[in-house]
């Protein structure tokens, strides 16, 4: 019998680890022998071998604004999910809360954040908290969508029990509404992370003295397309090892929604 919870790879899941790292060595390889072949400057397309020269020669600099780049994305995040969380909750349970709330989040989706993040300098100042409330909003409505769906597709059945079992409707919520939107919450969270990553460094770009992506925009400034490459590779690394591990808690977390595969434990 299969174990969903289990985080045990097994040799299905390391080949198909072996070959997405394959892939990805594949991509830089032929990256960097078409940079050589048609001779491009690294002004234009750095090599990767040039790139990572870059990072190592550079990390004690870049390691500072990596660190402040990351802490204003989790903060960010995190106020992001839990305000996701509530309103999403809102927007699932009552249908007169998604008929009003709905159609203004829809619209609020729709605006670019780059037209947001000088009002939140306005009232706030340059810096940090501009950061984190872009990352912050950027992340929302993943989760409010994700969640209300959640919420709205609860089984009536399960729902039917709880009530003639005498259940109030914040035990149904709690008991019923939140574990089976699980599934749906650390999927939304997967996206919000890498979304708030673009949030943080939209506003560094704009309005912050430290950052990578201010590190980005001064070394564009510079013509340094390498270190601007460095920033890149540094944002990729930082999103896929937090995309793992949310992925890793969901499959702790949220085993018994997933169906068998042809990888799943014995």
């Amino acid at each position: 019998m299969s174990s969903p919870a289990s985080i045990t790879p097994s040799s299905d899941q390391m080949r198909q680890m072996g070959w997405s790292v394959l892939a990805t060595l594949a991509f830089f390889l032929i990256w960097e022998l078409a940079c050589m072949g048609l001779h491009v400057s690294n002004l234009v397309l750095p090599r990767p071998s040039e790139v990572a020269q870059v990072l190592v020669a550079k990390f004690p600099l870049l390691l500072p604004h990596a660190t402040q780049t990351l802490y204003t994305t989790l903060v960010g995040f995190v106020a992001g999910v839990a305000g996701g969380i509530v309103i999403g909750a809102l927007v699932g349970c009552s249908k007169l809360a998604y008929d009003v709330a709905y159609p203004l989040l829809v619209g609020f989706s729709c605006i670019p954040k780059v037209a947001v993040v000088p009002i939140f300098v306005v009232w706030f100042g340059s810096g940090t908290v501009p950061a984190i409330l872009t990352s912050a909003v950027i992340s929302v409505f993943p989760v409010v969508v994700n969640v209300a769906t959640g919420l709205a597709s609860t089984e009536p059945e399960l729902e039917d029990v709880f009530k003639v079992l005498g259940a109030s409707k914040w035990d149904l919520l709690m008991n019923v509404g939140l574990p089976r939107t699980l599934p749906y919450l650390f999927a939304s969270m997967k996206i919000a992370v890498t979304l708030s990553f673009v949030g943080t460094v939209l506003s560094e770009t704009v309005a912050a003295n430290k950052g990578i992506g201010n590190v980005m925009m001064i070394a564009s400034g510079n013509f340094d397309v390498p270190l601007v490459f460095a920033g890149l590779f540094l944002l990729a690394i930082m999103g896929v090892v937090l995309y793992a591990l949310f992925a890793l808690v969901e499959m702790r977390l949220t085993g018994w929604s997933q169906r068998k595969t042809e990888w799943a434990m014995a």
